[in-house]
This record gives C-alpha cells, structure tokens and sequence, in this order.
C-alpha cells in the first residue's frame, strides 16, 4: 500500500471513530432532561374558558389600575423617541407639539393605536388602553 493509501485509510478510520464517538454521546443524553428543557413555561388561557383550570378568573388589563404616561413612556416608548429612532418625535426636542399643532391630539392617538411608519400598532404596548395612550402623548408634549 502507498503512503497516499495509508493516509487516506487512516483518515476514514479517524472520521469512522469520531462519528461513533459523537453518536455514543448523544444518545447517552438523557431524553428526560431534553424534555424538560424544551417543556412550555405556561398556558394561554382565553377568559371565560373553563377548561384552563385557573381556579380564578384572570384580570384584564383595562380593569387593572391605569399606568401614567410617565410610566407608559418610560417602559414602551422611551428607545425609539429618546433618540428619535427611525425618524420618530424625539423626546424634548419640540417634535411632539409641532406634530400636535399638525394633527391634533385626536390625530396623534389616532396613529399611535393605529401605528405610523416604523411604529406598530400601540408602540409596543399592546395591552395600553386609548386613556393610557393619550396621557402618554400628553406627557411627551408636557416634556417639551
């Protein structure tokens, strides 16, 4: 056998060994631990169905205690218009009551819930009610 042959032979055994080393270890894994691993972390339960066996009725979001818009602006709003991210208002700048004095405050909550733009639909707070929208455009206004 040529030393090109012997080469050659040595590296498919090499590859063979490692192959059925590889596959060795993975089937060992232990198939409970993969199970739990990739196990859900909860349950969607649509209000009024009972099979979801909550015990108590989940709270909606419109009957939980309004956030300010402070509170709205700072958790949902704040990375695209503090730096005006994809030619959003920037916070304090002035952008904001301009495009009120354009639209209007019923103009603005009328994009704001709808999206314009980059913007989806209610920023990112999809549970925000219309109140909590509009006080939050009004702080952004106030700011200014």
């Amino acid at each position: 056998m040529n030393k090109l042959a012997a080469k050659a032979a040595s590296a498919l055994c090499t590859l063979g060994l490692s192959v059925a080393l590889a596959t060795t270890v993975y089937a060992a894994v232990d198939r409970d631990a993969i199970i739990e691993r990739i196990k859900p972390h909860g349950n969607i339960c649509v209000e009024g169905d009972e099979t979801c066996g909550l015990g108590a009725p989940v709270a909606s979001a419109s009957a939980s205690a309004a956030r300010s818009g402070e509170e709205v602006y700072n958790r949902f709003c704040a990375a695209c218009h503090n730096t005006g991210l994809l030619d959003s208002p920037k916070f304090g700048s002035g952008q904001m009551s301009a495009r009120a004095e354009e639209k209007g405050l019923d103009g603005l909550l009328a994009n704001s819930i709808s999206g314009i733009n980059a913007m989806p639909p209610k920023g990112t707070c999809n549970d925000c009610s219309d109140d909590e929208l509009e006080a939050t455009i009004q702080y952004m206004i106030d700011s200014e």
